[in-house]
């Protein structure tokens, strides 16, 4: 088997290369090729991955190219993990929309649009590149944000699968507070990506029984601390929704939170500097305790276990991804890209039934795919006024004024980026 990592020189890669050693049963790679226009990253990253890869007896060769084509070239799936524009553009997406009092984030609002229109073009780029070197392979999408990039892959023709740590991060926890494995609770998670609800966390499968309530009941406060969020908030929605809720239920404070210290991207580049230099230490043959804080949590198990089922092993049976909604929220149309729990395997991923929901997540869900619906059109077609109306139609932009500022501001700082431009 032969797995390809678009994006291999990323500083995340030591966590996927520790989960292929360690998961290797259930993914038996052969070739392992590390992909990435960054040659000075991707020696150092490549060097630590053999060097995990020899100290936990793993047999596979891993290569590093720059090469797309060639990196691809007869892969069994390609896992994209893209940040087009580094940690530089990242800030400007963090930082510009607090000007007008929005949410700077990377993958929701202003900040997140602007994302998107960097990434999509480049994105279907190398899945043309992956699809004339091996129209069979599977393309898992970790690239932010996912639920948008998904959907144009899928649009698109592309055998993809849109994956986030969101799911598993909550499953591991739940798992810690019921003192049971991870592979013994299914979440009820329902929504876009980055924009979800846990309804029901169940033992044993989708029919288990359903212990959110305990949860809630025993753990509350420290569930709500990790939210960021008040208990009397999670307690009165009972349910419990991701951390990017509260960039919608708290936005103010979020606002005033980010004015006042570094944002995540100058936090994220110091650790990417001194991450760098350990990964050319040639004694270090582990991740560094350092990389759980620069985030991905549990990526590497989600990917092995989503590569592992699509690519007919034994992966888990039900997993956490983003796919097509084929009629599973009835509000939304089928194209409609959704994070559910899904059904995977060879063929691909299979929403399981969900409850009817709340109008209170509904209407925001359907309130962000139209949004999502505008940002793919521009990020496909370009274009200031489909800039400005899929700002004007995001919940955390929504007036007149602020979407023009901040459609001039997105141009002016991504405009290196903006083929349109």
């Amino acid at each position: 088997m032969k797995l390809a990592v678009v994006g291999g020189g990323s500083t995340y890669t030591p966590e996927l290369i520790d989960g292929f050693a360690r998961l290797r049963d259930t993914l038996p790679i052969e070739e392992l090729v590390l992909v990435d226009p960054a040659a000075d990253r991707l020696e150092l990253v490549g060097g630590l991955a053999r060097r995990i890869f020899a100290k936990q007896g793993h047999p596979g060769v891993i290569r590093t190219t720059s090469d797309v084509d060639a990196g691809v070239a007869d892969a069994d799936a390609v896992l994209l993990q893209l940040r087009v524009g580094g940690q530089a553009a990242r800030n400007q997406d963090e930082t510009w929309p607090l000007d007008c009092g929005c949410v700077g984030q990377e993958t929701t609002g202003a900040g997140g649009l602007a994302k998107a229109l960097r990434t999509v073009p480049v994105v279907l780029d190398i899945a043309e590149r992956v699809r004339r070197a091996n129209p069979d392979a599977w393309i898992i999408d970790f690239t932010n944000p996912v639920g948008i990039v998904t959907r144009a892959l899928l649009q698109a023709g592309h055998k993809a699968v849109g994956l986030c740590n969101v799911a598993i991060g909550f499953q591991r926890k739940f798992a810690r507070l019921l003192d049971v494995t991870p592979s013994q609770v299914h979440l009820d998670h329902v929504g876009l990506n980055h924009l979800t609800w846990e309804l029901g966390v169940r033992l044993g499968g989708p029919d288990g029984e359903n212990v959110l309530p305990r949860l809630l009941g025993e753990h509350g406060d420290a569930i709500a601390e990790d939210l960021h969020m008040p208990r009397a908030i999670v307690d009165g929605l009972g349910v419990v929704p991701s951390y990017y809720l509260r960039y919608f239920y708290q936005h103010d404070a979020v606002v005033r939170e980010m004015r006042t210290k570094p944002s995540r991207a100058s936090q994220v580049a110091a650790m990417e500097r001194e991450l760098l230099d350990m990964y050319g230490d040639p004694a270090l043959d582990e991740k560094p305790e350092l990389l759980a804080k620069r985030g991905g949590a549990f990526y590497s198990e989600a990917a092995v276990d989503l590569a592992a089922s699509l690519l007919g092993g034994g992966g888990s049976p039900y997993q956490v991804v983003n796919t097509y909604n084929n009629g599973t929220l009835p509000f939304l149309p089928d194209d409609a890209v959704i994070e559910v729990q899904a059904a995977v395997g060879h063929k691909g991923a299979t929403p399981l039934a969900v409850p009817a929901l709340d109008p209170l997540f509904a209407g925001l869900i359907a309130n962000v795919t139209a949004y999502e619906d505008l940002a793919l059109e521009a990020a496909l077609r370009g274009g200031r006024d489909r800039v400005f109306k899929a700002l004007l139609a995001h919940p955390l932009v929504g007036q007149i004024e602020y979407a023009e500022k901040l459609t001039d501001e997105l141009i002016a700082h991504n405009r290196e980026h903006l083929a349109w431009v």
